[in-house]
C-alpha cells in the first residue's frame, strides 16, 4: 500500500500545483456529493417533484452512506495530507479515506437518477458529475485516486443493486401493517448499526499515528483526524429507519401526493426546510455531542426524527395547510408502491 500512497501523493501534489484558481469550482463539484448537499435535495424531490423518486433517491442515499463509513472503518486508510505535508488541506475531514464517501454516494445518486430518467442526456449528465466529484476530492486533497476507485465501483453496484431490487422489494413491504413495516425499518436499520459496531470492534488496538496528526496540522487542516467512531454510521442507520417508519405511517393514512400547483409546491419548501433547520440544528446545538453510548442515542434520536420529518411529519402539515392533496386512506397511491 506504501507505494499506492507514495505514487498518490505524487500525483495529488502535481494535481494541487496547476493552480490555486481550481479551488472554487472543485469545491463546487465537492458540494454535490455532500451530505449538505442532500438534506436539501431529497427533501426537495420528496416534497416538490415526485415522492417516488426523492424516496428511492433517499433510500439509495442512506444505504450507500452507511455502507461507506462501515468500509472505511473496516479499511482504516488514511487520508493524502495526513502522510504528507506537501498536500495541501483545501477541505479537511476527520474520517478514514477508504472509499471516498463523496465517489460513492455520487455515483450512486446520479447512477440512480439516470436509470431512472432513462435518457441519453441523463446518462452523460451523471457520468460527467460522478467524475467531477471524484476528480475534485483528489485536487481538494482529501483521498488518493484508489479512495475514488472504490468509491466509484461501490457507488456503482449498489445502483445496479437498487435499479434490479428496488420494486420487488418495495412491492413485498408494502403488503405488510403498519406495524411490520416499521419493524423492518427498525431491523434495517439495527443491522447497520450492528455493522458498524463489528467494523469499529476491530479497531479497538488500533493506534493513531502521531505523524498524521502532526502532517494534517502543517497541511492546515481545520479539522484534526478522529477516525475511530460511529457517529456517521449512527447518522445513515437513524435517518433510515426515520424516513421508513415515516413512510409508512403516512401511507396507512392515504400516502402523499407531491402534485400541485407551481404555487403550492415552492410553499411548501417554507414550513419543510423550517423543520429540518430546527431539527438538524436546533436540536444539535442542545443535544450532547461526540463518541459514546449517550451522544450516539441523542445522534439517532435526532437524525431519526430528521427522516420521519422528511417523509410523515412535513407532507402530513402540508396537507393540513392545503399545499397538499389530502388522500383517502382507502386508495393505494403510497410513493413506496410507485
Amino acid at each position: 500500500m506504501e507505494a499506492i500512497w507514495n505514487n498518490g501523493i505524487t500525483f495529488i501534489v502535481w494535481f494541487q500545483g496547476l493552480g490555486g484558481w481550481l479551488q472554487t469550482p472543485m469545491k463546487f463539484f465537492s458540494l454535490l456529493g455532500s451530505a449538505e448537499f442532500y438534506l436539501v435535495l431529497l427533501p426537495l424531490l420528496y416534497w416538490c417533484v415526485d415522492a417516488s423518486l426523492g424516496l428511492r433517491i433517499g433510500a439509495i442515499t442512506m444505504f450507500s452512506s452507511g455502507a461507506n463509513e462501515i468500509l472505511k472503518l473496516s479499511f482504516h486508510g488514511p487520508r493524502p495530507y495526513w502522510l504528507s505535508a506537501q498536500v495541501k488541506a483545501y477541505l479537511a475531514e476527520k474520517s478514514f479515506g477508504i472509499p471516498s464517501g463523496h465517489a460513492q454516494n455520487g455515483a450512486s445518486l446520479w447512477g440512480m437518477g439516470a436509470a431512472l430518467v432513462r435518457r441519453p442526456w441523463a446518462w452523460l449528465l451523471a457520468g460527467f458529475l460522478i467524475l467531477m466529484i471524484g476528480v475534485s476530492r483528489l485536487y481538494l486533497g482529501v483521498h488518493f485516486p484508489l479512495d475514488v476507485l472504490l468509491g466509484w465501483a461501490f457507488g456503482i453496484l449498489t445502483a445496479w443493486a437498487f435499479s434490479n431490487w428496488w420494486e420487488t422489494a418495495a412491492s413485498w413491504a408494502a403488503r405488510k401493517s403498519l406495524g411490520q413495516q416499521v419493524v423492518l425499518a427498525l431491523a434495517l436499520s439495527m443491522l447497520m448499526l450492528v455493522l458498524g459496531s463489528i467494523a469499529l470492534g476491530s479497531l479497538r488496538d488500533w493506534v493513531l499515528p502521531a505523524s498524521w496528526l502532526v502532517n494534517a496540522q502543517q497541511a492546515g487542516a481545520e479539522v484534526l483526524p478522529a477516525p475511530v467512531s460511529l457517529e456517521n454510521t449512527v447518522s445513515s442507520a437513524a435517518a433510515l429507519f426515520g424516513m421508513f417508519s415515516g413512510l409508512a405511517w403516512m401511507h396507512s393514512r392515504g400516502g402523499f401526493d407531491a402534485s400541485g400547483k407551481a404555487s403550492q409546491r415552492t410553499l411548501r419548501l417554507l414550513p419543510g426546510l423550517a423543520g429540518i433547520l430546527i431539527i438538524y440544528l436546533g436540536l444539535r446545538a442542545i443535544f450532547p455531542q461526540g463518541d459514546g453510548f449517550v451522544p450516539y442515542l441523542f445522534r439517532y434520536v435526532r437524525y431519526a426524527l430528521l427522516g420521519m420529518w422528511v417523509t410523515a411529519g412535513a407532507p402530513w402539515l402540508f396537507q393540513k395547510l392545503n399545499l397538499a392533496r389530502k388522500v383517502a386512506p382507502d386508495l393505494p397511491p403510497g410513493p413506496l408502491q410507485n
